[in-house]
């Protein structure tokens, strides 16, 4: 393939990573603030947002659609014109009677079109840039990538707090908040159609194109596949039950349990303290790793990404007063998750490589979003259950496999280095 050398990478992959950010964080987390807000249960919270994980998990189904047919940069600028359209629906409709069943079908048909954008994308990422590349620039993908989280889960929320707090009214916030997404999604869709390479695809000629089977069949016989599967499943098990209950934790009064902020402090906690440690953990990971290989690290990074999760219990068994506490824990969670997950990240690129980068990117991925769904769903009821104190130690006793599978996990390549395998 060729592309347009005048696209600089330093600029096009973090337009391109926050793009695909945003959408995945306000479709999976801000819709769990903003349905607390609205008064839906933990329970409810917990189930039908969890379930919004199904695209990612599947995505793997038509990912071949993308591989073997069409032009990556097409694809994804479609696909985050729809998501501007998408977030709009969802805005205009939070007044109604219905409004969870009706805002849950635009936060599905956003949530397939982010996932084949999320295909897209990486699919780009994999062809335009060399692997020395793709191993240098992971620490800058997977840090903006979590920047565009944090500008979900920091800044709009603080956004959608300060008005709440303007109105008196938490829809008529929450629908200025889902129309502003809608425009910030179809700005950084300009963007992108100005700053990403125009890349000439190798295409396969028509009569030796794979079929669909031989291009799933490919991944499965990849060395190692199935303990690299239970990786990508079990690698944030304790983390996916506690990203969907933190919120909440931070935002339900102290007489049930949690620490009675408001919408802006938690939007604060994560938009500001969160971005900074998050900024320096992501790019620190991906240093390390390129400089000194996954295997040596791994480890480390299992501890980083799962050891911050006790200051949670700790919180929810003394639910301080003061805003400090929580901030420290916030501050070294972000810290901690930004450094360990740049080893999941670079851990996806090698179990992608091959002939069908594309697609075998969103068979890991998808299994990754399968690894994130099914814990989310049931970790309304746990917490309903345990309580919080009890939920949190539960999250503690999860991260167990988390370590297990990154002793075990053997690494299919080291960028520029021996196999650890």
């Amino acid at each position: 393939m060729t592309q347009n050398s005048s696209k600089n990478p330093w600029i096009w992959v973090p337009s391109l990573y926050l793009t695909e950010s945003v959408p995945y964080v306000i479709i999976i987390t801000v819709s769990v603030i903003m349905y607390k807000s609205l008064g839906v249960s933990n329970s409810d919270i917990g189930l039908y947002t969890s379930f919004l994980y199904l695209p990612w998990v599947i995505k793997p189904i038509w990912s071949p659609i993308l591989e073997l047919f069409g032009n990556k940069k097409q694809w994804f600028l479609s696909m985050q014109f729809i998501l501007s359209l998408a977030f709009l629906g969802v805005g205009l409709t939070t007044g109604l009677n219905q409004f969870f069943v009706i805002t849950l079908a635009f936060f599905w048909m956003g949530a397939f079109a982010s996932a084949t954008n999320d295909i897209a994308s990486d699919g780009l990422y994999l062809i335009a840039l060399k692997p020395d590349q793709q191993s240098f620039f992971v620490g800058m993908r997977s840090t903006f990538y979590r920047v565009g989280m944090i500008t979900g889960q920091g800044l709009i929320v603080i956004a959608a707090g300060y008005l709440e707090e303007t109105f008196g009214d938490p829809t008529q916030a929450w629908s200025w908040t889902m129309i502003g997404v809608g425009g910030l999604m179809l700005l950084l869709t300009v963007i992108n159609f100005l700053s990403t390479p125009n890349v000439i695809e190798k295409r396969v000629e028509k009569a030796d194109r794979p079929s669909f089977g031989e291009v799933f069949s490919t991944f499965f016989t990849k060395k190692n596949i199935g303990l690299s599967l239970a990786f990508v499943l079990f690698y944030r098990l304790g983390e996916s039950q506690l990203v969907k209950m933190a919120s909440p934790f931070f935002l339900d009064d102290r007489s049930e349990g949690g620490l009675g902020l408001t919408v802006s402090e938690v939007g604060f906690l994560y938009g500001t303290l969160g971005v900074i440690a998050l900024l320096v953990g992501g790019i620190v990971g991906g240093i390390v790793i390129s400089r000194h290989g996954l295997g040596r690290w791994m480890i480390p990074m299992a501890i980083a990404i799962n050891a911050p999760n006790l200051g949670y219990v700790l919180l929810s068994w003394q639910q301080p007063e003061s805003f400090y506490f929580p901030a420290i824990v916030v501050l070294i969670e972000q810290l901690g998750y930004g450094f360990g997950f740049a080893a999941y990240m670079v851990f996806l690129i090698y179990l992608a490589e091959g002939l069908f980068k594309t697609a075998h990117y969103a068979l890991a991925t998808g299994f990754m979003a399968l690894g994130m769904m099914i814990p989310g769903m049931i970790s309304g009821y746990m917490q309903e259950w345990l309580n919080y104190p009890g939920f949190f130690v539960w999250v503690v006793i999860a991260t167990i496999p988390s370590f297990a599978m990154a002793y075990l996990v053997k690494y299919p390549r080291e960028f520029g280095k021996k196999s650890e395998s």
